[in-house]
């Protein structure tokens, strides 16, 4: 599983905190901890105003890789700051994310290609979010068709089926599981992303919510996840399920993570 750590969003009141007073502690510890967790990329957001976004993100991205090497995920609809955050980035960063909505595809696909980024597609365009699993895949299949003209490879796909809260309908879970699969056997290179903690908004007890949808996800195809990679219990849950599908050769990665204590009981220090 690839993990996309979610917890540099501008949008979180104590990261927000942290822009405002140019606290670089805050984020480079935010930083540290999730690659010590074992995220693969870091996602940014800055969060604010889109006059101030593309200063932010500067500040943002020069900020984490003063703590850490990991490639970072710059999460913004705003070309500017895309630019500002790209001119800063001191390895290929993943771009998050484009849609089928006109002007993202015009200002952020370009750039994307331009610096040979792999690229967040979101199963959403201009008449809204797709509900059901026919018009998502619609709406990306037209996305491939731009991403195949503008020279990016599948296997640098991140293909986000759109994870809704299923607060808000009992379909909402189905939708995006049948999704993945559909995307899996149709587009098999690409990678499957999304949202994970999505799924549970608005709910009681969000965390075996999350649990229980992370192990049908990957069931489905998911390969990867925007998350909270600290979260032991849910980083136990993927390791498990991906040993049960044979996705973990030997299961190695597993008892390595129980070995080092990263999942399973707590030890006593």
């Amino acid at each position: 599983m690839l993990i996309i750590g979610e917890k540099i969003n501008g949008t979180r009141k104590e990261v927000a905190a942290a822009i405002a007073a140019r606290d670089a502690d805050k984020i480079r510890e935010l930083a540290r901890t999730q690659v010590e967790a074992g995220a693969n990329y870091l996602d940014v957001n800055a969060g604010t105003s889109p006059d101030l976004e593309p200063e932010v993100m500067r500040w943002l991205v020069r900020t984490v890789q003063q703590e850490v090497d990991t490639p970072l995920s710059i999460d913004t609809p705003n070309p500017l700051a895309l630019a500002a955050a790209l001119g800063e980035a001191a390895q290929t960063p993943l771009v998050n994310s484009i849609s089928g909505e006109a002007e993202r595809l015009e200002r952020i696909l370009p750039q994307a290609a331009e610096h040979g980024c792999p690229l967040i597609m979101l199963a959403l365009d201009d008449t809204g979010m797709p509900k059901t699993v026919d018009d998502r895949m619609r709406v990306i299949g037209r996305l491939l068709e731009r991403t195949d003209d503008a020279g990016i490879p599948q296997d640098r796909l991140f293909i986000d089926p759109l994870i809704m809260a299923i607060s808000t309908g009992d379909e909402q879970g189905n939708v995006a599981l049948e999704t993945m699969r559909r995307v899996r056997e149709q587009i098999p290179d690409a990678h499957i992303t999304g949202g994970l903690s999505n799924i549970s908004f608005g709910m009681p007890a969000r965390s075996l919510i999350n649990q229980a949808f992370v192990v049908l996800a990957i069931s489905a195809g998911m390969d990867s996840a925007i998350m909270d990679p600290t979260n032991r219990d849910l980083i136990g849950m993927i390791l498990a399920a991906e040993s049960l599908v044979g996705k973990d050769r030997f299961c190695r990665t597993f008892n390595g993570a129980f070995r080092d204590g990263r999942i399973g009981p707590r030890t006593a220090a």
